[in-house]
């Protein structure tokens, strides 16, 4: 064989090596991840004492600043009133399907029980195993685990004599082989310790080395932030392929801030999970917790006005993937459910206060009934207004040559005073999507 002819046997082996190294997420799990559509991130560490931003204001920081931070920070940190029990209940109650929890940020501090490092949850006047406390309620409420981690470790970077920076080079897994060590250590423990665990979120500039260790010896482990596209505070402009998910705080910050904070509104929570959902991402909505255990009550909030909404409507938000060609009429969204041939409309952003057992009525240009389509409101059974008893609520439509006129009413009485300011949710089956 000439040397041309090894070359070429070369490179095709190094073409196949490289692609069969180059492990992704399983496909099935990829659309089961999809089916989940909306889970709950929770960002918590020991700073959440001084209710500054998680981790980040390590970078910068004068020396005793650091040293205060390890090493003073950890004797006061007590989440005595941290019930994962309750924790669960809410997140089960919103419809989530997931909980993403951060077991170590990027000040390298361990919220679980780690022999890799003293700066741990352990050591701490509390002195409990939180990750393991947690971990046992989600599955308790049927909930999947997901660990954030983050293999950037400001601790122990540190410890070496680095700079403390997330752009330093020592920062990252790929060049700070003594730190991809470390880190595959603590993955050791957390994947091993727990059970079955089904989610985890790399939170790294650089964490290739790290995806691929857990792709060969986790393999059912579904990576989201390190293989799939994890938009941060922000969704994309247009409907993405694939597996995708959103990250969002309900505030400005993803850690507990007792001053200074600004809050979104359920209702724009709630339009922003729609708008995830028809454009095929999920939506990961964070929490953060105050140093003593306890989810704020801004926080819970909003959390139970998600709930209420889910509770009525998640039939439209689970299992379903975007609709072709078109995921929006003006102010109504689509997503669409091909096993049961159903449509869901999302009626968001309505001017003025509709009232129960008021009727209107919507033209959508992309939808042509069919002789079997068929329509509802989620939620109600359009039989009856309550303490209205002449009003018939049914749902009607009609075709025109211009589009499907639906005609719905909210007759479903929900909140006490007959308004109810959040997206109603029209199921129409056996309707097909006009170009």
């Amino acid at each position: 064989m000439n040397r041309s002819g090894k070359i070429s046997i070369l490179l095709i082996v190094f073409i196949a090596f490289s692609s069969f190294a180059q492990l992704k997420n399983k496909p099935e799990l990829n659309e089961k991840f999809m089916d989940m559509g909306f889970g709950i991130f929770i960002h918590w560490s020991l700073d959440s004492q001084l209710g500054s931003v998680i981790s980040h204001s390590m970078v910068g920081a004068s020396e005793d600043y650091v040293n205060r931070y390890m090493n003073e920070l950890p004797k006061t940190f007590y989440p005595n009133k941290f019930d994962p029990d309750e924790w669960a209940r809410l997140f089960k109650l919103t419809g989530a399907e997931y909980v993403m929890f951060t077991t170590k940020h990027h000040n390298g501090f361990c919220m679980w029980d780690t022999k890799t490092t003293s700066f741990n949850i352990m050591n701490t006047p509390y002195g409990k195993d939180i990750t393991g406390l947690l971990v046992k309620s989600l599955r308790k409420f049927g909930l999947k685990v997901g660990f954030y981690f983050s293999p950037e470790d400001f601790s122990f970077i540190h410890k070496q004599g680095h700079l403390i920076s997330r752009k330093g080079e020592m920062t990252q897994t790929t060049e700070n082989e003594a730190l991809f060590e470390y880190d595959k250590k603590q993955l050791d423990e957390l994947f091993t310790k727990y059970g079955k665990i089904d989610l985890v979120f790399f939170d790294s500039f650089s964490n290739k080395n790290i995806v691929q260790y857990v792709h060969e010896k986790y393999p059912d482990i579904v990576v989201t932030r390190g293989e799939m596209q994890t938009p941060e505070q922000k969704i994309p402009d247009g409907a993405m392929q694939g597996p995708w998910e959103t990250c969002m705080t309900m505030g400005t910050q993803w850690q507990y801030k007792p001053t200074n904070e600004t809050y979104k509104s359920g209702t724009e929570l709630i339009e922003k999970l729609i708008e995830i959902r028809a454009k095929g991402g999920n939506f990961l909505l964070n929490i953060g917790p105050k140093p003593n255990g306890e989810i704020p009550i801004e926080q819970e909030e909003r959390l139970r006005e998600v709930a209420l909404w889910m509770f009525v409507n998640n039939e439209g938000v689970k299992n379903i993937r975007p609709a072709p060609h078109k995921i929006k009429d003006g102010d109504l969204w689509f997503t669409q459910n091909e096993k049961e041939n159903a449509v869901y409309v999302f009626i968001t952003d309505q001017k003025g206060e509709w009232f129960k057992g008021f009727r209107r009525n919507f033209l959508i240009k992309y939808l042509k009934a069919t002789p079997k389509t068929t329509i509802s409101v989620l939620g109600q059974n359009d039989k009856v207004v309550e303490y209205w008893p002449e009003n018939n609520p049914e749902s009607r439509f009609i075709q025109h040559s211009g589009g499907l006129e639906i005609s719905i009413s909210r007759a479903h009485r929900v909140y006490n005073n007959k308004i109810w300011p959040n997206p109603v949710v029209v199921k129409l089956t056996n309707v097909e999507f006009t170009e």
